[in-house]
């Protein structure tokens, strides 16, 4: 199962997926992103691991579970808190669970009252068209950023201030200490080099020492990996599932 972050849709996965041909493959959408927004949903990071959680107790047993973006430390935080759902985890911010790490940016104007509502307002205020070009500028193919683009509102919006304040420093420092908790499962650590969000290899390396996963390193590839090389993702991935026993 497949879960992407922010400000993304399930398109981001298409790449990957093609690449994989695994017939049991899905992909789960955050609510706001790319998914509706029920009423009373807070959109904190807590009420997202819940949402995870809900989803894949409705599974017929424990899943492979990848995680990009915020989906990865959704995936995290079940592999830390449970366990039980999951044959293995893989996700790739494991950087942003070190003790030092310092939100990048854009992240920290979200979490300013004020300067975050106009950044988001900002961003849905613009022509389908421009919000593409913006994505393609960042990475995503021409379809790719379409189709996130033309998902991107006031909803997306909100989700994200909300999701980001809630999980403000020292909120992940907090998160981080539970890393050991997630060697109950196989994990496996990808590490884009030339991700610039994430808090870089060596706090991936760290946070995946804490966990005792595998690591692999995407040389030269950014945030979205999975769209700029999918045929390398799509190795890591088999090689990792290649090599797991079932669960206890």
């Amino acid at each position: 199962m497949f879960v992407h972050g922010n400000p993304e849709t399930p398109a981001i996965w298409g790449p990957l997926l093609a690449e994989l041909q695994h017939p049991d493959a899905v992909t789960l959408s955050p609510p706001g992103f790319g998914a509706p927004v029920a009423d009373g949903f807070g959109a904190t990071a807590d009420e997202y691991v819940a949402w995870l959680a809900f989803e894949l107790e409705k599974q017929g047993g424990p899943v492979d579970l990848v995680g990009h973006d915020w989906g990865g430390g959704h995936v995290m935080r079940i592999a830390i808190e449970r366990p039980d759902l999951i044959r293995s985890w893989a996700m790739d911010i494991a950087g942003c669970f070190a003790p030092d790490y310092v939100w990048h940016d854009l992240a920290q104007v979200w979490q300013t009252p004020g300067a975050g509502e106009d950044a988001v307002a900002g961003i849905a205020s613009l022509p389908v068209a421009d919000r593409a070009s913006m994505f393609e500028s960042l990475g995503m193919t021409p379809e790719i950023a379409a189709a996130v683009a033309s998902a991107v509102d006031e909803t997306m919006g909100r989700c994200i201030l909300s999701l980001y304040r809630s999980a403000a420093q020292p909120a992940m420092v907090h998160l981080g200490e539970g890393l050991g908790a997630a060697a109950a499962r196989p994990g496996l650590v990808i590490i884009p080099t030339e991700d610039e969000y994430t808090g870089g290899e060596a706090r991936a390396r760290w946070s995946s020492g804490r966990a005792k996963a595998e690591v692999v390193v995407l040389q030269g590839l950014g945030h979205w990996w999975m769209i700029q090389d999918p045929a390398a993702g799509a190795a890591a991935l088999r090689k990792f599932w290649g090599s797991l026993t079932a669960p206890d």
